[in-house]
């Protein structure tokens, strides 16, 4: 199939469908300018990864890890969604989607008008206090970090400030992993769009739903070790094609 076969073959499949959901991964951020931490030249490639247990017990590593954060968390504040965030909230909109499931911290989905957003990985614009529990926004971190205070604490009771993000080494949040896995199991389509599925467990979940009986739609720019399984793979952008799919289905209808 050529590039627009496989744009209306996805709009069928979504128009068949009577419970559809989308994953979500890097490649639907990057569009927003927010970066990728794997790709070449990432924040991985030039910051230490920092798993739970080090953030917990070790002052160096937190330090380091809000050095990073000093370096990303104005750029999310800044992000603004884009067409295929837009092309997603529609499609909810319509009646076409049920969940977005994100791998995503940037909470842009929301932004963009989705309402059933299922966040495995966390959401970057909210920290909390380990020890008293106390939120603090986006902005009140940024505020800390203008003051080059490299061990964020609480101003209330001065634990340890973390962001409500899963670190590696960190148990995924038990009731959004189990609607994740609930809407995977019984859905009967399932986007995938932006990510290269190799990260566990979130790419499990597209097994989950081939093998439930689902039938898949792969949009990324690059390959994946699960293309054989989609009735659909578009190797574009994430905001082109679903920019191209929403403009087709409006067109048919």
């Amino acid at each position: 199939m050529n590039y627009q076969e496989k744009i209306e073959k996805a709009v069928e499949f979504i128009k068949n469908s009577t419970y559809a959901v989308a994953l979500t991964g890097a490649g639907v951020s990057t569009e927003s300018g927010i970066p990728d931490f794997r790709s070449p030249g990432g924040l991985w490639q030039r910051f230490k990864m920092i798993t739970f247990d080090e953030f917990i017990i070790n002052r160096q590593a937190r330090q380091e890890f809000w050095e990073m954060k000093k370096e990303l968390l104005p750029e999310l504040l800044n992000a603004k969604p884009n067409e295929a965030h837009y092309a997603l909230a529609k499609l909810e909109k319509m009646g076409l989607l049920k969940y977005v499931i994100t791998q995503n911290i940037d909470g842009l989905h929301q932004l963009a008008g989705s309402k059933q957003v299922i966040e495995i990985h966390g959401n970057n614009r909210e920290s909390l206090c380990i020890d008293c529990g106390r939120f603090y926004k986006i902005e009140e971190i940024i505020e800390f970090l203008k003051e080059d205070i490299a061990d964020v604490r609480c101003s209330n009771c001065g634990g340890v400030i973390k962001p409500k993000i899963i670190f590696f080494g960190e148990s995924m949040p038990e009731r959004e992993f189990n609607l994740a896995q609930t809407a995977s199991s019984q859905c009967d389509l399932m986007l995938v769009v932006g990510t290269s599925l190799q990260v566990y467990p979130a790419a499990g979940l597209p097994q989950l739903a081939y093998h439930s009986g689902a039938k898949l739609i792969f949009i990324n720019q690059t390959e994946t070790p699960m293309d054989e399984l989609a009735e659909v793979v578009i190797h574009e952008k994430a905001g082109k094609a679903l920019g191209d799919i929403l403009k087709e289905f409006n067109r048919g209808c």
